[in-house]
Protein backbone atom coordinates (compact mmCIF):
# COMPACT_ATOMS: atom_id res chain seq x y z
CA UNK A 1 0.00 0.00 0.00
CA UNK A 2 2.98 2.34 1.16
CA UNK A 3 4.48 1.66 -2.01
CA UNK A 4 1.85 2.55 -4.41
CA UNK A 5 1.16 5.95 -2.82
CA UNK A 6 4.86 6.86 -3.17
CA UNK A 7 4.90 5.41 -6.77
CA UNK A 8 1.85 8.20 -7.81
CA UNK A 9 3.82 11.41 -5.84
CA UNK A 10 6.60 10.62 -8.17
CA UNK A 11 4.95 10.47 -11.29
CA UNK A 12 2.94 13.54 -10.25
CA UNK A 13 6.25 15.53 -9.57
CA UNK A 14 7.50 14.66 -12.45
CA UNK A 15 4.12 15.86 -14.19
CA UNK A 16 4.95 19.41 -12.41
CA UNK A 17 8.48 19.79 -13.41
CA UNK A 18 7.67 21.53 -16.93
CA UNK A 19 10.77 22.34 -19.29
CA UNK A 20 10.15 25.29 -21.24
CA UNK A 21 12.94 25.77 -24.53
CA UNK A 22 12.27 29.50 -26.05
CA UNK A 23 12.35 29.63 -29.69
CA UNK A 24 11.63 32.99 -30.26
CA UNK A 25 11.18 36.11 -28.18
CA UNK A 26 9.73 39.93 -29.33
CA UNK A 27 12.36 42.16 -27.14
CA UNK A 28 11.05 45.14 -28.93
CA UNK A 29 7.79 44.99 -27.38
CA UNK A 30 9.03 45.26 -23.82
CA UNK A 31 10.53 48.18 -25.12
CA UNK A 32 7.40 49.54 -26.93
CA UNK A 33 4.46 48.31 -24.77
CA UNK A 34 3.62 48.03 -21.41
CA UNK A 35 1.91 44.94 -20.45
CA UNK A 36 -1.35 45.09 -18.71
CA UNK A 37 -1.52 41.42 -18.97
CA UNK A 38 -0.39 38.31 -20.42
CA UNK A 39 -1.90 34.59 -21.33
CA UNK A 40 -0.52 31.34 -22.50
CA UNK A 41 -1.80 30.30 -26.41
CA UNK A 42 -1.19 27.18 -28.08
CA UNK A 43 -0.69 27.35 -32.40
CA UNK A 44 -2.17 25.64 -35.19
CA UNK A 45 0.58 24.78 -37.49
CA UNK A 46 1.72 22.32 -39.53
CA UNK A 47 4.68 19.70 -39.46
CA UNK A 48 7.22 21.52 -41.23
CA UNK A 49 6.57 24.99 -39.46
CA UNK A 50 7.32 22.88 -35.89
CA UNK A 51 10.28 21.56 -37.39
CA UNK A 52 11.32 25.04 -38.42
CA UNK A 53 10.97 27.00 -35.13
CA UNK A 54 12.45 24.08 -33.49
CA UNK A 55 15.66 25.19 -35.61
CA UNK A 56 15.20 28.56 -34.21
CA UNK A 57 13.81 30.17 -37.47
CA UNK A 58 10.85 32.19 -36.18
CA UNK A 59 10.58 35.77 -36.01
CA UNK A 60 7.60 37.99 -33.81
CA UNK A 61 9.52 40.74 -34.44
CA UNK A 62 6.30 42.93 -36.59
CA UNK A 63 3.69 40.18 -35.26
CA UNK A 64 0.41 41.13 -34.02
CA UNK A 65 -2.57 39.34 -32.85
CA UNK A 66 -6.70 39.97 -33.78
CA UNK A 67 -9.63 38.77 -32.32
CA UNK A 68 -12.18 38.00 -35.03
CA UNK A 69 -15.60 36.32 -35.02
CA UNK A 70 -14.74 34.52 -31.38
CA UNK A 71 -11.24 33.48 -32.83
CA UNK A 72 -7.75 34.85 -32.27
CA UNK A 73 -5.37 34.62 -35.01
CA UNK A 74 -1.50 35.48 -35.02
CA UNK A 75 -0.57 37.83 -38.09
CA UNK A 76 2.71 39.11 -39.77
CA UNK A 77 4.78 36.18 -38.06
CA UNK A 78 7.62 35.02 -39.88
CA UNK A 79 8.42 31.29 -39.79
CA UNK A 80 10.84 30.31 -42.41
CA UNK A 81 10.32 27.32 -44.67
CA UNK A 82 11.73 24.33 -43.58
CA UNK A 83 14.06 22.99 -46.15
CA UNK A 84 13.23 19.30 -46.08
CA UNK A 85 9.92 20.13 -46.54
CA UNK A 86 10.20 20.97 -50.46
CA UNK A 87 7.40 22.31 -52.41
CA UNK A 88 5.06 21.17 -49.73
CA UNK A 89 6.30 24.17 -47.03
CA UNK A 90 3.73 26.23 -45.96
CA UNK A 91 3.73 30.18 -46.51
CA UNK A 92 6.05 32.22 -43.91
CA UNK A 93 3.77 34.87 -43.44
CA UNK A 94 0.34 32.91 -43.05
CA UNK A 95 -1.98 33.91 -40.52
CA UNK A 96 -2.20 31.01 -37.78
CA UNK A 97 -4.94 30.38 -35.37
CA UNK A 98 -4.61 30.43 -31.77
CA UNK A 99 -5.71 27.74 -29.37
CA UNK A 100 -7.33 29.75 -26.24
CA UNK A 101 -10.78 29.23 -24.08
CA UNK A 102 -13.39 31.13 -25.87
CA UNK A 103 -14.29 32.77 -22.36
CA UNK A 104 -10.64 34.09 -22.61
CA UNK A 105 -10.62 35.04 -26.24
CA UNK A 106 -13.69 37.02 -25.85
CA UNK A 107 -12.69 39.00 -22.57
CA UNK A 108 -9.16 39.77 -24.60
CA UNK A 109 -10.91 41.24 -27.51
CA UNK A 110 -13.47 43.00 -25.43
CA UNK A 111 -10.49 44.60 -23.64
CA UNK A 112 -8.44 45.50 -26.67
CA UNK A 113 -11.54 47.56 -28.35
CA UNK A 114 -13.05 49.26 -25.26
CA UNK A 115 -9.59 50.58 -24.05
CA UNK A 116 -7.96 50.40 -27.04
CA UNK A 117 -4.75 48.52 -26.38
CA UNK A 118 -3.00 46.59 -28.43
CA UNK A 119 -2.26 42.26 -28.61
CA UNK A 120 1.16 41.14 -29.19
CA UNK A 121 3.04 38.12 -28.87
CA UNK A 122 5.68 38.16 -26.43
CA UNK A 123 7.61 35.05 -26.64
CA UNK A 124 7.27 30.82 -28.30
CA UNK A 125 8.06 28.64 -26.60
CA UNK A 126 7.87 24.71 -26.12
CA UNK A 127 6.24 23.52 -23.34
CA UNK A 128 6.38 19.70 -23.23
CA UNK A 129 7.05 19.15 -26.43
CA UNK A 130 4.20 21.28 -27.78
CA UNK A 131 4.69 25.08 -29.32
CA UNK A 132 2.88 27.52 -27.24
CA UNK A 133 2.81 31.53 -27.47
CA UNK A 134 2.57 34.15 -24.84
CA UNK A 135 0.28 37.08 -25.64
CA UNK A 136 0.05 40.07 -24.00
CA UNK A 137 -2.80 43.24 -23.64
CA UNK A 138 -0.02 45.99 -24.36
CA UNK A 139 -0.73 49.94 -23.79
CA UNK A 140 1.85 51.76 -25.87
CA UNK A 141 4.55 53.45 -24.41
CA UNK A 142 5.18 57.10 -25.11
CA UNK A 143 8.45 58.74 -25.87
CA UNK A 144 8.90 59.74 -22.52
CA UNK A 145 8.08 56.70 -20.83
CA UNK A 146 11.13 54.89 -23.18
CA UNK A 147 13.28 57.12 -21.93
CA UNK A 148 12.34 56.94 -18.18
CA UNK A 149 12.51 52.76 -18.62
CA UNK A 150 15.92 52.88 -20.41
CA UNK A 151 17.36 55.65 -17.01
CA UNK A 152 15.62 52.91 -14.49
CA UNK A 153 17.36 50.09 -16.42
CA UNK A 154 20.38 51.82 -16.28
CA UNK A 155 20.89 53.28 -13.11
CA UNK A 156 19.75 49.02 -11.67
CA UNK A 157 22.70 48.13 -13.91
CA UNK A 158 25.18 50.71 -12.42
CA UNK A 159 23.74 50.04 -8.74
CA UNK A 160 24.42 45.86 -9.62
CA UNK A 161 27.92 46.37 -11.11
CA UNK A 162 28.84 48.78 -7.61
CA UNK A 163 27.81 46.08 -5.36
CA UNK A 164 29.61 44.11 -7.34
CA UNK A 165 32.96 45.84 -6.73
CA UNK A 166 32.41 45.66 -3.22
Amino acid sequence: MYGILAVKKKKIEQRCDVSIKIAAENRSARHNYEFVETWEAGIVLKGSEVKSIRQGKASLKEAFCRVDGGEISLLQCHIAPYEEAGNFAPDPMRPRKLLMHKAEILKIGAHAQQMGLAIVPVKMYFKQGKVKLEIALAKGKKLHDKRESLKKKSAEREVQQALKGR
